[in-house]
């Protein structure tokens, strides 16, 4: 008699295991973990970008794919169902400064960044933090930025996220688990006000960074590391150094000939930051960097004699192997209003005249929409989407035709546009089915003047943050501009260089945009607001209030069949410190919409007090030498008592009493520290916190008192 068969524990655990596991709800259970995180990631690289850009399942690259077309070909959502979009989840990211980044995302990993450069790893299938990883960026660094302790992203590659810290660190982790792989310091000098805000690309194999700090007197370069180890590539520089030392390359020689050395440019850095855009076309294998403005503002200045100064607010294209110059277009020759190239560039294939060409797109602050050979660098056309009273147009040779009133010597004068630009950081799209560019236009309005007195690091009071590290040497709104702000939405037809429709906002400073093969176009707004439009007639078709301010791009993605669209929300950046469009105002969030998504928006957004100051005794005498303290030191961030809002950071004209009358315990080692609040110690005194409260009372009350009338 056979005996009855008992298998061992073990083989049955074995066997149950292998059933669980072919079994589809156990499958879609293993997603989101460390293995599956690292199978998936693993696979991203330059052949995985291009392969996706077929069906655009992903969102692996900050503007999608190479090009940065931020054209997403799904279409689940669209025209006709886009007003069924509900929120999926909802993600604090814990942050009160201003959230720039676009979230990245891989089979339903999603990689998004917060203020203070801190990195977020999201699993799309629940809403829910996977990792995170805070660089520490020391909160005293703050002031050394002039436009928020922002960041716009990271890159993913070969199983590692790199994020660029505020600092200047560039750092890579493992995506699976948030862990430090290494670490790189990118700076180059630490006695200058570097820092970092833009998202890194990874191109063949290198990770590709820039830096800020031209407001502050630094000198602009790139550089390359090896995505494995760090180890340093290439740097290429974007302006000549001291021309009594070998320059590092030809392109530094040329660009020498076109600045004034009786200016010593390079004390003061020389500007041309690369602090944003980097594009790459891996057919021609050309990289392509747009560069910031010059160190400092003031052409005469920076270059007694004039010339072009090289290559500040220019297209230039690398040699992504070496760093080697190929060609440059200047957009802005001896640039004179802060006018940078660093806006997003797209690039395209478009049928200009009947004949094909490989182009770049690219609508930088000075208010003129490019069209630009990539292949050579040359520009194919140019034309206003603002108002602009710098220059009438684009001559032959590709310089701009400028007015007569483009540089007054020693008189104020309204820039148009301004230093904010008619199009600063925010992505444009653009839909190869529509023909169209989708761009955030604006004027933020802003009157310059020389400041003949300016010096290097010289604490000129009254110049705008010179006692906070600020070089210029222009001071701004000296008398009140006459131009009107505005916010606006255009489509822009890049062959004929027309709009074909637009939408206007309340305000300046809206977010980025995203277009789809669903006819459709996603933009955030500066009044919380996230809105789709029919993406041929600018129709308004779906919106849904996000309690604060949006000024980041969003990114749309599949994960298990459903399309879904993603928006990092929190205000601020350089104008949302001391502007907003709101009444509230809420920390960072990720919200993620679906198609019936049905989940309740947060609750967590406050209202803003509106309630003036008063009540702080002052001596009216004090006010003048108030005024000037205050706007070297605290004006850029706090904007004018009662008069600006208030951003991310309070206006102190709507702080309690109690803050102001006891303001030296605010300035000098403070709490506000622990949130980026300089510490004023050795540069302030007691006299001059009684001359600060003098002028912020009083211009309250002034304000108070004209009211009344």
């Amino acid at each position: 008699m056979r005996r009855p068969f008992k298998p061992h524990p073990i083989i049955c655990a074995l066997a149950a295991g292998a059933l669980l596991a072919t079994a589809p709800w156990a499958a879609a259970q293993s997603k989101g973990s460390p293995a599956h995180i690292r199978a998936v990631t693993q696979k991203v690289d330059g052949t995985f970008i291009r392969t996706n850009e077929a069906q655009t399942k992903d969102w692996p690259n900050y503007g999608l794919d190479y090009a940065e077309t931020r054209f997403s070909k799904l279409d689940q959502v669209n025209t006709g169902n886009v007003k069924n979009l509900g929120l999926a989840w909802s993600y604090n990211l814990g942050s009160k400064r201003g959230v720039e980044a676009t979230p990245l995302v891989v089979d339903g990993i999603m990689y998004v960044t917060a203020s203070w450069s801190v990195v977020h790893a999201i699993d799309v299938r629940s809403g829910k933090q996977i990792w995170t990883y805070d660089p520490k960026v020391p909160k005293e660094l703050g002031y050394r930025g002039c436009c928020d302790v922002v960041n716009r992203g990271v890159a993913l590659y070969e199983g590692k996220v790199y994020v660029a810290s505020f600092d200047g660190r560039l750092i890579a982790l493992d995506a699976a688990t948030g862990k430090k792989v290494w670490e790189k310091d990118t700076i180059i000098d630490r006695s200058h006000s570097y820092t970092i805000t833009g998202a890194p690309r990874v191109f063949k194999g290198k990770v590709i960074i820039g830096n800020g700090g031209a407001e502050y007197g630094v000198r602009g370069y790139i550089t390359a590391y090896d995505a494995k180890t760090g180890a340093q590539k290439w740097r290429w520089f974007t302006v000549p150094g001291d021309p009594s030392k070998p320059f590092e390359d030809e392109s530094m020689e040329r660009a020498a000939k076109t600045w004034d050395p009786s200016g010593k440019y390079w004390e003061v850095g020389g500007g041309g930051t690369a602090w944003d855009t980097l594009t790459f076309d891996p057919e021609l294998n050309l990289m392509y960097v747009g560069t910031g403005n010059g160190s400092p503002w003031s052409h005469r200045k920076r270059s007694p004699a004039g010339g072009d100064n090289l290559y500040l607010a220019s297209i230039v294209a690398l040699d992504p192997d070496t760093g080697k110059y190929v060609w440059h277009y200047q957009e802005t020759p001896g640039d004179n209003w802060d006018y940078t190239s660093t806006q997003p560039m797209i690039l395209a294939d478009l049928k200009i005249d009947g004949a094909p060409r490989k182009v770049i797109l690219h609508a930088p602050k000075n208010g003129f929409f490019y069209v630009i050979d990539r292949t050579n660098g040359k520009l194919i056309s140019a034309k206003n989407f603002v108002d602009v009273n710098w220059a009438t147009g684009y001559d032959a040779n590709g310089r701009p035709i400028e007015t007569p009133e483009a540089r007054p010597e020693g008189k104020p004068y309204d820039a148009i546009p301004g230093p904010y630009g008619a199009h600063n950081w925010h992505p444009m799209s653009y839909n190869p089915q529509t023909g169209l560019v989708y761009l955030p236009a604006q004027n933020v309005p802003t009157n310059l003047m020389d400041d003949k007195n300016w010096s290097f690091n010289g604490k000129n009071l009254g110049a705008p943050g010179s006692g906070m590290g600020w070089n210029t040497a222009e001071y701004l709104n000296a008398v009140p501009p006459k131009s009107k702000p505005f916010g606006r939405l255009i489509a822009w037809d890049p062959v004929q260089q027309k709009a074909v429709w637009t939408q206007e906002h309340v305000s300046p400073w809206n977010g980025g945009t995203l277009t789809t093969a669903g006819n459709l176009v996603f933009q955030g707004t500066a009044d919380g607001r996230f809105v789709a439009y029919n993406a041929k007639t600018g129709e308004k078709l779906w919106e849904v209030a996000t309690g604060t301010g949006v000024v980041a791009a969003p990114s749309t993605y599949m994960v298990d069949g459903k399309q879904y669209v993603s928006i990092a929300v929190g205000w601020g950046g350089v104008y949302g410190l001391a502007q907003r469009a709101t009444d509230q105002i809420g920390p960072g969030t990720v919200y993620t919409f679906v198609l019936d998504g049905k989940a309740p928006m947060p609750s967590f957004v406050q209202q803003r007090n509106d309630k003036l100051l008063s009540g702080v005794k002052y001596n009216p005498a004090d006010i003048q030498a108030g005024t000037a303290l205050y706007v070297s030191y605290c004006v850029l961030c706090h904007g004018v008592p009662g008069v600006d809002r208030g951003g991310n950071i309070p206006n102190l004209g709507y702080m309690d009493a109690s803050l102001i009358e006891h303001l030296d315990k605010s300035i000098f080692k403070g709490p506000a520290m622990e949130r980026g609040m300089p510490d004023f110690s050795g540069k302030l005194s007691m006299e001059d916190v009684q001359k600060l409260k003098a002028f912020i009372q009083g211009t309250v009350d002034s304000i108070r008192a004209n009211a009344k009338q």
